[in-house]
């Protein structure tokens, strides 16, 4: 599969914006005269690292992959975005989604004016590859998989998503928000096997960095490189990146374990209780829940000043709530509050 085929021509041929900072070839800011910046030094009147290099090297360290096959988001939802216009030609092109799903697919799809075909998991929310590739046509050009699926919280088997990367002729996205919670590794370790394929992360989850908004996209250095030549050149801010590189120091391993504990305790006492009706198993950081009236429920646990989300409108998770896994305290106080109903 040649890639830059399925790049959109006008993306192909973009002169992108250079930067003062991509001229600056350099590592060390002496006398800087170059970007029309406010000289008098408070902490953010310089403009930030637009290929955020130290951030990538240290990021390669922790993924082992490559820096350059490595971009740097604005959360997510960011590359989820660039994805669209990389490779899809607005009112051409579409792009084929499992549903329920993350919806946020579907509303870069309408920003971008893309066409997109839903295909439906199956009651266990398990996920029929001949009924996603069967959706796919000549003009499709992107794939969404979320795996470990939100909401629905359960990973796909391993094969079935290889198959459906080695047969689609497009750009399959493998988002991978939750695996750090998940029994299987995910396929960032088998990159180099598929140049179709991007995997998307996020440090707003295990790592606790929600409020940075950083998101990571890995894929092909030809992906990585048009990616970051459609991007605002000044994408992540400094004080994000400076906090991020510090906070990559640790490790979230302790929290993650606490996390999966609870999980396990949060899932155990709910499945017994009166008003739950069936309790799925989950891969991710939260559990989906289908209970009797899911609104009532709701409002019960916000006058209790627990918030949760309603999914109930959801087609194939009627009925349902998704329940993040807070601290062992906060889990303690819903668990309370939900054996009242």
């Amino acid at each position: 599969m040649d890639i830059r085929n399925l790049i959109r021509e006008n993306i192909r041929n973009l002169a992108p914006y250079s930067t003062a900072r991509d001229d600056y070839q350099g590592t060390e800011l002496s006398i800087a005269l170059d970007a029309n910046e406010n000289p008098y030094d408070n902490g953010v009147n310089r403009y930030p690292d637009p290929r955020q290099k130290a951030l990538k090297a240290r990021l390669s360290q922790i993924k082992g992959v490559p820096v350059e096959s490595i971009f740097v988001g604005n959360g997510s939802d960011e590359p989820i975005d660039l994805v669209y216009r990389v490779f899809c030609e607005p009112k051409m092109h579409n792009a084929v989604a499992i549903t329920p799903t993350y919806s946020m697919y579907k509303v870069a799809a309408e920003i971008n004016d893309v066409e997109v075909r839903e295909v439906q998991l199956e009651e266990d929310f398990s996920l029929d590859a001949d009924k996603l590739l069967a959706a796919t046509d000549a003009n499709t050009r992107l794939l969404w998989l979320c795996s470990p699926n939100n909401p629905t919280a359960n990973s796909f088997p391993t094969a079935t998503i290889e198959r459906i990367i080695r047969e689609f002729a497009g750009i399959v996205v493998l988002d991978e928000a939750y695996i750090d919670f998940a029994a299987e590794p995910g396929f960032l370790s088998r990159l180099g096997e598929f140049p179709n394929l991007i995997v998307l992360q996020t440090l707003s989850k295990a790592w606790g960095m929600a409020g940075l908004r950083l998101g990571l996209a890995f894929a092909d250095p030809l992906i990585v490189a048009t990616l970051s030549n459609v991007k605002y050149p000044y994408n992540v801010n400094g004080p994000t990146q400076q906090t991020v590189l510090e906070r990559l120091a640790g490790s979230p391993a302790a929290q993650v374990a606490e996390i999966l504990s609870e999980r396990r305790r949060v899932a155990a006492a709910l499945q017994p209780m009166n008003v739950v009706r069936k309790l799925y198993p989950s891969d991710a950081n939260f559990v989906l829940v289908k209970v009797d009236e899911p609104r009532k429920v709701y409002d019960r646990l916000i006058a209790a000043g627990i918030i949760v989300r309603d999914r109930s409108r959801m087609q194939g998770c009627e009925g349902c709530l998704r329940i993040t896994i807070g601290t062992p305290e906060e889990n303690t106080r819903l668990l309370e509050v939900m054996a009242q109903l």
